[in-house]
């Protein structure tokens, strides 16, 4: 994976290559080619995202996602690169015009989550997670995505001949994180050269929201995303007998303690007015038998920031209480904090935010485009968006006349995507997508002299 280098967020811009802008308009006109592709496009992408969804799989384990997709990009005349990070798939497409580069990215993987939508094509798939059996869901839209950049495809080959530049097709295994011990995502599709060959001008990426309805688009210029790291801890207390807790070391309790103490790191100990901070326990296991003290207790968690010093900060809180927590109870802690490179801040471009918001209002029509507020959620698109200028914005996925704040949110078992999402995603791309790529390059500086 990329290491997460400092990124405070006066200093974001130096995240990726700066982006030379053309002179653009302050609104774009929506695209004749677009809706009638759209419209074509609208049953099939519908399909592929049910047949998906029906068919979830974990991160680092997308295998019938990934043949569906490369089978899909072949029957489109493309050559897929398969098997990059384990399950990914790549295509370029040459236009018959010159004009720049433009990556477009889908994440593919679902999560170990039990579906409770009652939906037709609802998953009745489980797996196996963290040694745990689990069914398994797309509760965070990765269906969507998926669905969106197959008819995406499929849109702009039909447009080949009129199209300006190359596009590179990039459907992403493990966005959720890869299982323990193994590497993926991003990460790891930097890492085995998805942009070896093809150096991008721009990366383009779309999440399906909950807290914004169907007809709804959003995006933030600059930080958007936070920057997330996960967390181990490994309480190791003594064993004994559930009779006899004086005999042992109670790591259970000692755990509670930990849990209940580290709470107040953000609520009392850090300047939350400066920027947000969230630390969250995910997971505890530990004993097996009513009667029996055992000899440890795994705690496992996340942490979300958006500055590298504040980050730095919330680390050392934690390993200090929970040390501390475990001495007074005569315990000890093995501590991963973090447990692994984490994500880094998610960084939309700013001047290629403001060159394609127009863009993306065109394709929201009447409908305002949302000035989105910070998202304590993570991406891994923040991996590419360090390499090139990105662009990285979401689209409603709660129906239109429901209150989204009250809608299932995404990882929630009760998750769904009101499927006009998918035809304005699919519009939204399009556009933004043809917009830059048409795009009259920036004059040449006149020469010295």
């Amino acid at each position: 994976m990329i290491r997460f280098a400092s990124i405070l967020l006066g200093a974001c811009c130096a995240a990726s290559p700066a982006l030379v802008v053309a002179q653009t308009p302050d609104a774009a006109t929506p695209r004749p080619d677009v809706a009638t592709a759209a419209a074509a496009l609208q049953a099939r992408v519908v399909d592929w995202r049910r047949d998906i969804h029906q068919h979830p799989e974990l991160s680092n384990r997308e295998t019938r996602t990934a043949a569906l997709v490369a089978e899909h990009l072949r029957g489109l005349g493309l050559e897929p690169r398969t098997g990059i990070a384990h399950h990914g798939v790549t295509a370029v497409l040459k236009g018959g015009r010159p004009g720049p580069r433009l990556a477009l990215r889908a994440d593919m993987d679902a999560l170990p989550v039990t579906e409770a939508t009652g939906l037709p094509f609802a998953s009745t798939v489980t797996d196996t997670y963290r040694g745990q059996t689990t069914g398994v869901m797309h509760a965070c839209g990765h269906d969507a995505h998926t669905a969106i950049l197959m008819g995406v495809a499929e849109a702009l080959v039909g447009m080949r001949e009129q199209l300006a530049g190359e596009i590179l097709f990039v459907f992403q295994p493990a966005e959720e994180g890869a299982p323990e011990g193994e590497d993926g995502g991003a990460g790891l599709m930097l890492k085995e050269g998805v942009f070896a060959d093809f150096t991008p001008d721009a990366i383009f990426g779309l999440h399906v929201f909950s807290t914004l309805n169907a007809n709804q688009i959003g995006v933030r210029a600059g930080p958007t995303m936070a920057a997330s790291d996960r967390f181990g801890l490994t309480v190791i207390g003594r064993q004994t007998h559930g009779s006899r807790p004086w005999g042992g070391v109670d790591p259970i309790v000692t755990a509670a303690q930990i849990v209940s103490q580290a709470q107040t790191i953000v609520s009392r100990q850090m300047d939350i007015s400066q920027q947000p901070v969230v630390l969250t326990f995910g997971a505890i296991n530990g004993g097996i038998r009513y009667n029996i003290i055992p000899d440890s207790v795994d705690l496992v968690g996340t942490i979300r920031t958006f500055d590298e010093d504040m980050r730095a900060d919330v680390f050392r809180r934690l390993t200090h209480v929970a040390e501390h927590v475990a001495a007074a109870n005569g315990a000890r802690i093995e501590a991963q904090i973090p447990a692994e490179d984490g994500n880094p801040v998610t960084f939309n471009d700013e001047a290629l935010t403001a060159r394609m918001r127009p863009s993306l209002q065109a394709a929201a029509g009447d409908v305002p485009v949302v000035d989105m507020p910070l998202i304590m959620g993570a991406e891994d698109f923040s991996l590419y968006a360090r390499e090139v200028p990105g662009l990285f914005f979401f689209v409603g996925a709660t129906p239109v006349g429901q209150d989204p704040a009250a809608a299932p949110s995404n990882h929630s078992p009760q998750f769904d995507v009101d499927e006009a999402a998918l035809d304005l995603g699919l519009r939204a791309m399009l556009q933004a997508s043809l917009d830059f790529l048409d795009a009259e390059p920036p004059a040449p500086a006149p020469s010295a002299g």
